[in-house]
């Protein structure tokens, strides 16, 4: 046996014996290692272990050091130390704040200061008017106007405490993260808020009005606390307090109200600008959403039964009447304003009707004052209503940005904010018509697409514009789109279908690009994409959606910028109390390729130059445009744009009682209102004046690759008619058996050269003079022309096809819209 083999033995010990690790005792002090008395040698091990149990009897072995990876954590007792030093940190602070915050004095917001409005020149636009408010005590508050507000804010006000824990550190955290504003406050806290302190979203008020709020809800019954929150709270128009809303939105005093009406008042309460059908047509959806939201609520409380909730019917309140201080211009311009700086969350919307603000706009009071001069003298000026009942219902609407800086230089909103308060350049409930189409277009150049036959989409490209001819390559069903006044235009380029604003064409392309990505590099241009209606099919090209003016000022700024696209401005600077407040940066990026800018800029040129747009040609500089009509005539629109100014005007028609949409036929004294003759010489006598004195520029144009080369269509692909039967007689089908035949035997030599050399040359010389004299395209424009004596000879788009009938002796030929939409969308529009 080894040496080594009886210390394995003692090792060992007994069966299931582990080693204890060596320990000092006071017997082993300054024992050397390996004897009986001290831990030795692993052969010693079990003499050592008796020896130091006998020494150290009585005594508790020390804890051994954590090794390794537990040495990353902390102990139990670690834990629980500080979770018992968080607690009592907490509950001193909470006793503190509670000693040191007392309930302060009614603050500034019961006599609030006004806001002032400048123009960029610093000259003064206007001061919004006094508050309204009218203190009323609770129990002139119905109870159904009491428990609306409840249901709206806090159904559980009477049980609970003064605050809600989880909700105000959730809103804590989400201001200090930058999430913006965030409420969950419950109503003892929003009363705080707007009797004690501000609006401000700051850590400092948050704790000032929990520690506040705690207090007064024990010093202040449930029913005062609630009557000084209804008589504090904003409804909106100017109104603080639900007697003040109670006869701002529907003339009458607060104890007058129905069910409806309160509930509909307890839905501003969430956000007034939000929900103010009359200010804000296009939120009706969501305003109704809300007060359904508040309804039912009652109901699930015991407030309001079943039978009678089935009963209640969505309220519309009255017109509103702007304060006689913000008369004319001036209030469409402040609420323009006061909407730019709530919705990019500048200034929270109830500290900014508290006022105290120094507001300086981008607005140039020169150019302000020309365009409410263009349209008096263009469309105002020629109203007559006692003359034409019609005449009553017309609206006008305007907005001007400069492409290059994103800033609105000028606005009309109405013809008085004390008469008409909606602003109709902001308002988004009118179709836009043919003023979409551009963006179409834009999209095909951007996205490289191609017709169905594989050829590029260029200006050039052609295009069969028969009239109600189904598109091709959709599968969402038969969407055939009829032209204006039912014109057949046979082959055509996109050039010319723009002139003429061809539905059928234009709802084809939107296929060929598809409609998803029309809608896409719509956005990208600046429309918005919460705009109603704005659905990806191919009705989308004629302009079944309903953007506002200053929305589509935004899209063609974007077009003369080249494709660089920023978010307008309409504000330079803000102050309050000498603090500067910080306002976004105006960030610009190229949303679109600068040649597909270019090229739809190239086509638009055209349209002023000789297509439905003329009139704006007596804004006497380089100009591009597109006009476009809603359905029923019930608004007309001109976008267009110079070099250096973008400018979009509407003429609506709308009810002054009913607030209803109207067609304008008959009104000013003409039979139809096209956007060609009214709204683009408002926009031509603005454009001139805005620019008066200005050196003027010319585009200076990068146009895609083949955008500049003619298309020479092959006849067996081009004009055929999808359906079986063709075009009626002398219309395409003997066009094509006749003239293409013949043009193909005779006409591929002689007709495309001598149909091209003479035809293009008489066509155009005489084509379009004698065309354009007697009606667009007709008796020489695509007729004994253009196409004629050769290629597509006496048939195809000449004697028959489209002979006397191109834009109908003279007339708009932009039209007649989303006839047989049976794509999803049920609105019907005419682009002209």
């Amino acid at each position: 046996m080894s040496s080594d083999e009886p210390q394995q033995q003692g090792a060992q010990g007994p069966k299931g014996w582990a080693p204890r690790e060596p320990v000092d005792t006071p017997g082993a002090s300054g024992t050397p290692e390996g004897t009986a008395d001290a831990p030795g040698p692993e052969g010693q091990a079990g003499q050592a272990g008796q020896a130091g149990q006998a020494g150290k009897k009585g005594k508790k072995p020390k804890r051994p050091k954590r090794k390794g990876w537990r040495r990353i954590f902390p102990t139990w007792r670690m834990v629980l130390g500080g979770f018992i030093l968080i607690v009592l940190l907490c509950v001193g602070g909470f006793v503190a704040g509670y000693l040191i915050v007392d309930i302060p004095p009614a603050n500034a917001a019961a006599t609030a200061q006004s806001n002032v409005y400048l123009y960029a020149d610093g000259t003064q636009l206007a001061r919004d008017g006094e508050v309204n408010r009218e203190n009323v005590p609770l129990s002139q508050i119905p109870k159904k106007v009491q428990h609306a507000a409840l249901a709206a804010e806090d159904r559980d006000f009477y049980s609970e405490s003064a605050i809600d824990p989880k909700a105000m550190i959730r809103a804590a955290w989400n201001t200090v993260t930058g999430k913006g504003k965030q409420s969950g406050s419950t109503i003892t806290q929003q009363f705080v808020k707007n009797y004690y302190l501000g609006q401000e979203q700051t850590v400092t008020r948050k704790v000032k009005e929990f520690f506040i709020s705690i207090k007064l809800d024990r010093e202040v019954s449930k029913d005062d606390i609630l009557a000084g929150y209804l008589n504090t709270s904003y409804f909106g128009r100017n109104a603080y307090g639900v007697q003040a809303a109670a006869q701002a939105y529907f003339g009458k005093d607060v104890d007058d109200l129905d069910t409806a009406q309160g509930a509909y008042l307890a839905t501003l309460l969430n956000s007034p600008n939000a929900y103010d059908v009359a200010t804000h047509p296009e939120n009706k959806p969501r305003a109704v959403g809300r007060w359904n939201y508040v309804l039912d609520g009652m109901v699930k409380e015991g407030w309001l039964s079943p039978s009678d909730r089935a009963k209640i019917k969505f309220p519309t309140p009255k017109e509103a009447k702007g304060a006689s201080g913000l008369s004319g211009q001036r209030g469409y311009l402040v609420q323009a304003v006061e909407d730019y700086l709530t919705t990019n969350k500048i200034v929270d919307e109830d500290t900014l009707a508290r006022g105290g603000y120094r507001i300086t706009t981008t607005l140039q009071k020169d150019r302000q004052d020309a365009f409410k001069k263009a349209v008096d003298d263009q469309v105002m000026s020629k109203v007559d209503k006692d003359a034409r009942k019609v005449d009553r219902n017309v609206r006008a609407g305007g907005a001007s940005i400069d492409p290059d800086t994103g800033k609105v230089v000028a606005m009309y909103g109405g013809i008085d904010y004390t008469k008409q308060y909606v602003n109709n350049a902001t308002r988004r409930d009118y179709q836009v018509g043919s003023t979409f189409k551009p963006f179409v277009f834009t999209s095909a150049v951007e996205n490289g697409s191609v017709t169905q036959d594989g050829r590029l989409i260029t200006p050039n490209t052609i295009y069969d514009g028969t009239n109600r001819r189904p598109v091709q390559g959709w599968d969402g069903g038969t969407y055939a789109p009829e032209n204006e006044d039912n014109v057949d235009y046979g082959n055509i380029t996109v050039r010319e279908a723009t002139d003429k604003s061809v539905n059928s064409v234009y709802a084809q392309m939107a296929v060929d690009v598809g409609s998803d990505k029309v809608k896409d590099t719509a956005v990208a241009l600046g429309v918005p994409e919460s705009t109603p209606d704005l659905t990806a099919s191919p009705s989308i090209a004629l302009g079944p959606s309903t953007a506002s003016v200053l929305d589509m000022t935004e899209a063609y700024a974007t077009l003369a910028n080249h494709g660089r696209h920023g978010t307008y401005t309409m504000v330079e600077k803000v102050t309050k109390g000498g603090q500067e407040v910080e306002l976004p940066e105006q960030n610009t990026e190229q949303v679109v390729s600068r040649e597909a800018a270019d090229t739809t800029t190239s086509i638009l040129q055209s349209v002023v130059d000789g297509g439905t747009g003329t009139a704006a040609q007596a804004a006497g500089r380089p100009a591009a445009g597109k006009t476009g009509t809603a359905e029923e005539d019930k608004a007309a629109w001109f976008a267009g744009y110079t070099p250096e100014l973008a400018t979009v005007v509407a003429v609506m028609g709308q009810d002054p009682n009913t607030g209803a949409h109207t067609p304008l036929y008959g009104a000013l004294g003409q039979a139809r209102i096209n956007g060609g003759a009214y709204p683009a010489q408002i926009w031509a006598q603005f454009t001139r004046d805005a620019l008066q004195g200005e050196p003027v520029q010319d585009f200076d144009l990068r146009l895609a690759e083949g955008a500049d080369v003619p298309a020479i269509p092959d006849p067996t692909d081009i004009g055929e008619d999808p359906t079986p039967g063709g075009e009626t007689t002398g219309g395409e089908t003997p066009g094509q058996d006749q003239g293409q035949t013949q043009g193909q035997d005779q006409g591929q030599t002689q007709g495309q050269t001598q149909g091209q050399d003479q035809g293009q040359t008489q066509g155009q010389d005489q084509g379009q003079t004698q065309g354009q004299t007697d009606g667009g395209a007709t008796d020489g424009g695509a007729t004994d022309g253009g196409a004629v004596d050769g290629g597509q000879t006496d048939g195809g788009a000449a004697q028959g096809g489209q002979t006397d009938g191109g834009a109908a002796d003279g007339g708009e030929t932009d039209g007649g819209a989303l006839g047989g939409l049976t794509d999803g969308s049920t609105a019907r529009s005419r682009p002209e």
